[in-house]
């Protein structure tokens, strides 16, 4: 029984390094998921803006709402790693023949998401890019 005492420590010294490494890399994606809902989400609203505007109308406002959550442009970006320059000019748009259909569209090219950290014990995090984030909607005739 005298050999067996401390290997509990030992044991438990070996694994931690394992479980902080698999813990700090699920909180970073989970943070990349959250970042990325939250921009979908400001592409989202913009587009809702859009919509209930004329057409060809309130694109420098549509874009500050994307970037700033406001239409006014003032405060910090909702997210550090998006820029007025990853917003697209939005783009109106006709389908459909018989009901004709207006729809105007944003999209958000390039956005990269940064972690906190660029390693955890040696793994290296690396900046994700998203695929563009598009949202369309139907415009009022």
């Amino acid at each position: 029984m005298r050999t067996q005492r401390g290997t509990a420590l030992v044991e438990f010294a070996l694994i931690v390094p394992l479980i902080l490494m698999i813990t700090f890399t699920v909180v970073e994606f989970g943070r990349a998921v959250q970042h990325y809902n939250g921009v979908t989400k400001a592409v989202r609203d913009a587009t809702r803006y859009l919509a209930m505007q004329r057409q060809n109308t309130h694109q420098t406002e549509a874009r500050n709402l994307v970037v700033y959550g406001n239409t006014a442009g003032t405060g910090n970006p909702l997210d550090p790693s998006l820029t007025l320059a990853q917003v697209a000019t939005p783009t109106w748009s006709t389908v459909g023949s018989n009901p004709l259909i207006n729809t105007v569209t944003i999209k958000v090219t390039g956005y990269k998401f940064k972690p906190i950290t660029s390693s955890v014990f040696g793994m290296a995090l690396p900046t994700m890019t998203f695929s563009d984030i598009t949202a369309t909607m139907r415009c009022p005739l």
